[in-house]
């Protein structure tokens, strides 16, 4: 229950369905989220160590401001690490993988025009933390996780001045098929030019 409520209440989060600094109303979230008390203040206390959330004495909980100089330092990491995890990837292709690899290609082909923008960054979302399994290393996984959804709260305060996200989207096909047929150094270049193309993008739009 705890975990349900981490995930759905992390992505209102992210996504600023829960405004920055917008006060946590713990009643009403554990009834929106069909959750009791203990869970949810398991999920906030997770949310406050991985600074979504913050707690100040006899005021309440609140949405964290999203600080958009962060996507500097944010980016920093990212382009460390993105690469490792893409290049594990690689190198530890096996039947199973491909195969989750070919249904993420299939999903990304599907996208279009029509599809709205949310859902195409929760193809992101997917497609990156796809990537962080079958690297097969949870320190990185966890770390990369962290840090994938700092960057998404500060792309969807850019989002209203982005003319699309189409192209950022579809950068991940070239990335899959490398990761696909074991290309170590391919996925591994393919995925720092998007790290940096993403930076870039957002950079411009604030």
């Amino acid at each position: 229950m705890a975990q349900a409520a981490y995930l759905r209440l992390r992505e209102r989060l992210v996504m600023l369905d829960i405004p920055p600094g917008a006060p946590l109303n713990e009643q009403s979230l554990a009834t929106d989220l069909g959750v009791g008390r203990t869970p949810l203040r398991e999920a906030i206390k997770r949310l406050e160590t991985e600074r979504f959330v913050q707690t100040y004495p006899r005021r309440g909980t609140f949405a964290t401001r999203v600080d958009p100089t962060a996507l500097a330092e944010i980016s920093e990491v990212r382009r460390a690490l993105e690469p490792l995890a893409a290049r594990r990837a690689a190198r530890m292709v096996d039947v199973g993988a491909r195969q989750r690899l070919d249904e993420l290609r299939s999903d990304l082909e599907d996208l279009d025009a029509h599809t709205s923008t949310r859902s195409h960054m929760a193809m992101d979302v997917r497609v990156h933390t796809t990537v962080y399994s079958l690297a097969r290393n949870t320190h990185l996984e966890g770390s990369l996780t962290h840090y994938l959804f700092l960057a998404m709260r500060i792309w969807c305060v850019a989002l209203p001045r982005l003319d699309t996200v189409e192209s950022h989207i579809a950068e991940h096909v070239k990335i899959i098929e490398h990761m696909r047929t074991g290309e170590e150094d391919g996925s591994a270049r393919l995925m720092l030019q998007h790290m940096d193309r993403f930076e870039s993008t957002i950079s411009r739009a604030l």
